[in-house]
């Protein structure tokens, strides 16, 4: 039963990018949703077989709190219903966190979740090309194109978190056909944002793809250095295939920056602060922040520590931030390749969280989980860890970036199971 578990968690990880593109109605909804329920299936009965439970690390009993105090906003909330309904979303999403602490036990099952991900945004950028191509948008005259039944900033994003993981599988991956599908997944990612026409998502596109650049070039000079040579042409032809209207939305950024709403988002924002103020401690509940903000039912937060602060009031903020510094802890005990690769996805996800409400995404949790995963591993397998993102020759040295790194760490490392214990 493990051995199905951990298969159906990598089915998993390469669905959450495109899920929305493959909803098979209710009541068994979309692809994700599907792997995550029969993921928890089988975990349950593979957790009782083996007879234990991987001991939790902060990030777990973090996102338990968080869960169980958004369960408790019930009693409080504006609208019960709506809280009720949040609550079964948060489960499905907030499990990953568990389900991958528990199933992804060495570096390679790390590397093949980041593998899974990579490939699952490589379809979700192929079906947001198919919906440029469409007949529909093309006789509906489109200006931003996306995949069938996504939100087109959430697909910007989704596309830029891949960024810096391609990179770091361009940098670590030893077949040449993986290394292929990461390096391809760089330029067919970016066309993709583009033609979303996100605002926000370009804008963390280009800091993901700074983190990336900064990742090969510190291993692969030569390969950033052709990249860099070929963007003339590239930026070339995207000026030529990518609709003028698309790349004029582009351009009021600036002036959104200096003088705009941001598209209604100010205006949302300071409703929402007046919401605040009115339950700043335990918030209005779980699900209601279109309710206590008085806004259209169809409208969103876009800002998530809004989002949050106004559902779960500053207890639900707090617990959300010391979610994100064990991220980053846990990203900072890694190192190398690795560590640049999290802290990318990190301030990616950080820069998104204030235009947009990641934490209703499963992406947003499997990412944290992955980082989790990958602080614990960094303590308890620090040997394994480098071998398997830093197996490539020191091409100063001629030895291998294994025998460098296990001569010992850059800094004082944490002790083996400081992070996590079975």
């Amino acid at each position: 039963m493990r051995k199905l578990a951990w298969v159906l968690l990598v089915l998993l990880a390469f669905a959450i990018p495109w899920e929305y593109s493959l909803d098979l109605g209710e009541p068994v909804g979309n692809i994700a949703r599907v792997a995550g329920l029969l993921l928890l299936v089988a975990a349950i009965p593979a957790v009782l077989q083996a007879g234990r439970l991987r001991t939790p690390g902060p990030m777990q009993w973090l996102v338990l709190a968080l869960y169980l105090w958004f369960c408790c906003s019930v009693f409080w909330s504006i609208d019960p219903a709506a809280t009720l309904d949040k609550m079964r979303g948060y489960f499905q999403e907030m499990m990953i966190v568990w389900l991958v602490w528990e199933f992804a036990e060495t570096p390679d099952d790390l590397l093949m979740l980041l593998r899974a991900f990579v490939a699952g945004s490589w379809v979700l950028a192929l079906l947001t090309l198919a919906n440029f191509r469409s007949a529909e948008a093309i006789a509906a005259e489109q200006i931003r194109f996306v995949a069938e039944g996504q939100d087109p900033n959430d697909v910007a994003r989704y596309l830029d978190l891949a960024f810096p993981v391609a990179a770091l599988l361009l940098n670590s991956e030893r077949g040449r056909w993986t290394r292929v599908l990461a390096a391809g997944y760089l330029p067919l990612g970016l066309v993709a944002v583009l033609l979303t026409a996100s605002r926000g998502g370009f804008m963390a596109a280009g800091v993901a793809l700074a983190g990336s650049a900064w990742l090969l070039l510190r291993r692969r000079p030569r390969a950033a250095l052709a990249a860099v040579l070929t963007l003339p042409i590239l930026g070339g032809a995207l000026w030529l295939a990518i609709p003028r209207q698309t790349l004029e939305r582009l351009e009021t950024i600036p002036s959104q920056i200096q003088g705009g709403d941001l598209n209604q988002r100010v205006a949302i924002w300071t409703a929402g602060w007046q919401a605040f103020a009115r339950a700043p401690l335990a918030g209005t509940g779980a699900g209601t922040f279109v309710a206590a903000a008085r806004m259209h039912p169809q409208d969103t937060a876009h800002n998530s520590p809004l989002s949050l602060v106004v559902a779960g009031g500053l207890v639900a903020f707090s617990l959300a931030l010391a979610m994100l510094a064990f991220a980053v802890r846990s990203a900072a005990f890694t190192r190398g390749p690795l560590q640049i690769a999290l802290l990318t996805v990190l301030a990616v996800g950080s820069i998104t969280s204030l235009v947009d409400t990641v934490e209703e995404n499963r992406a947003t949790w499997l990412l944290l989980a992955m980082v989790a995963v990958a602080g614990r591993v960094a303590a308890d397998e620090p040997c394994a860890l480098d071998a398997c993102f830093l197996a490539h020759a020191s091409a100063a040295t001629g030895t291998t970036q294994r025998s460098i790194v296990c001569a010992g760490p850059a800094w004082p490392a944490p002790e083996p199971g400081a992070l996590s214990q079975r």
